[in-house]
């Protein structure tokens, strides 16, 4: 098949990684896939070398950038018809609100039989004032009518799609959001050098966090849970990987509070060599206010690190409680000490946790599987669609 793939911008970051992993699977399979993205990057690093190694074709699309720019967005969805007009892909299968919007109304102008969309989070959501939830919540539903059937990579997307009313049940099915599982494993000798490298004593226990230093990542929260986190267990000892504007304001927090140096800023890390640093881990901790499914977790459940989170949106697909890690209500600061404490205090538990978590791991988010089964929906769509073309949008194709 001739396939086309379009996300905003390739950072570092799940959506991309899980796009760019898709794009490869698909190109082995044999199929001609083109990625389309903006050029932007930023603190958070870029993905495009890890694209240029999956051997699709690519194109940078100057005018698709994240900020909403109405001129330049029309620019890009412009752009984006003449590009489809002239490759003529079977299949376009966009990613992330702005190349979701635009892109699947650029690829029905254009005359694409397929338009297949990713839910790697919601775009509008509780992190967002009223009048932009309404805003997007609009243009999803208005893209939804151009759209031939979604992927949710959690069940919970699917649940907050069909209740905003963006499409029937039945144009929705989940599609784990794969991870080179075969990089992530338990490696003591890199624990051992790691730890070593933050000044972690052996007694101490680590909490890690990944994610983008950024006001809905939750390091808010996490600091708001510092002094009962250190005061119950004064051996803890905090590493967070990833960059971003806040960076400065984080800092500032910390001392206030007189934690700077309970703390070791990591910046920015390649997916390599999270792979590596996660070892260094006794817990990870994930606060985010918003997410789809978060792959940080899965990252530190393959590596046998158990996890504590907030119970929003996908967390509780992957953060089972008693099996994986412990659950939080959303926003419960008192709570999110509390579970740290008890896994920092009971290293049989951290371990019964975080085997586990590899077992569920390894069986559901391999990259191999994804693709497989995307490639499996291209198939069955492609074919009840050429049997009815004049109403492939509108009925259920799953």
């Amino acid at each position: 098949m001739n396939i086309c793939h379009v996300i905003t911008r390739l950072i570092v970051g799940g959506a991309q990684e899980n796009t760019i992993l898709t794009c490869r699977g698909l190109v082995d399979r044999g199929h001609r896939v083109t990625l389309v993205a903006g050029p932007e990057t930023g603190p958070e690093g870029s993905l495009w070398e890890q694209a240029a190694q999956s051997k699709c074709e690519i194109h940078r699309l100057d005018a698709m950038r994240r900020a909403a720019r109405p001129i330049r967005d029309l620019g890009a969805r412009r752009e984006l018809v003449r590009l489809f007009k002239r490759l003529r892909p079977e299949i376009v299968h966009t990613h992330s609100s702005k190349a979701g919007i635009l892109g699947r109304w650029a690829a029905r102008t254009a005359g694409v039989p397929i338009i297949i969309h990713t839910i790697h989070g919601m775009s509008f959501n509780r992190t967002q004032p009223l009048h932009m939830r309404i805003l997007f919540r609009a243009l999803e539903r208005r893209a939804a009518q151009q759209t031939t059937a979604f992927i949710s990579v959690a069940d919970a997307m699917t649940e907050q799609a069909v209740a905003a009313g963006l499409a029937p049940r039945s144009r929705f099915v989940t599609i784990r959001s794969g991870l080179e599982t075969d990089r992530f494993s338990p490696r003591p000798d890199l624990r051992r050098l790691f730890r070593r490298e933050w000044g972690a004593q052996e007694t101490d226990v680590v909490v890690g966090t990944i994610a983008r230093l950024y006001s809905n990542k939750g390091y808010d929260e996490i600091i708001q849970a510092m002094p009962q986190m250190l005061n119950r267990c004064p051996n803890l000892r905090l590493v967070w990987i990833g960059d971003g504007k806040h960076r400065a304001s984080y800092e500032r927090g910390l001392e206030a509070i007189g934690a700077r140096d309970r703390v070791t800023f990591l910046g920015l890390l390649s997916p390599e060599e999270v792979g590596r640093a996660i070892n260094g881990f006794d817990i990870l901790l994930h606060a985010s206010r918003w997410e789809g499914l978060p792959r940080a977790l899965v990252q530190g459940l393959l590596t046998e690190i158990p996890a504590v989170s907030f119970d929003n949106d996908g967390a509780p697909e992957v953060v089972i409680p008693n099996k994986t890690g412990v659950l939080v209500p959303h926003g419960d600061i008192a709570g999110l000490a509390g579970a740290v404490c008890t896994l920092a205090n009971d290293p049989e538990l951290r371990h019964r946790l975080g085997a586990e978590g590899r077992r569920r791991c390894l069986a559901e988010f391999d990259w191999r599987c994804m693709v497989e089964q995307i490639e499996a929906l291209y198939v069955r769509v492609n074919s009840v669609a050429s049997q009815r073309m004049d109403d492939f949008a509108t009925g259920p194709l799953l």
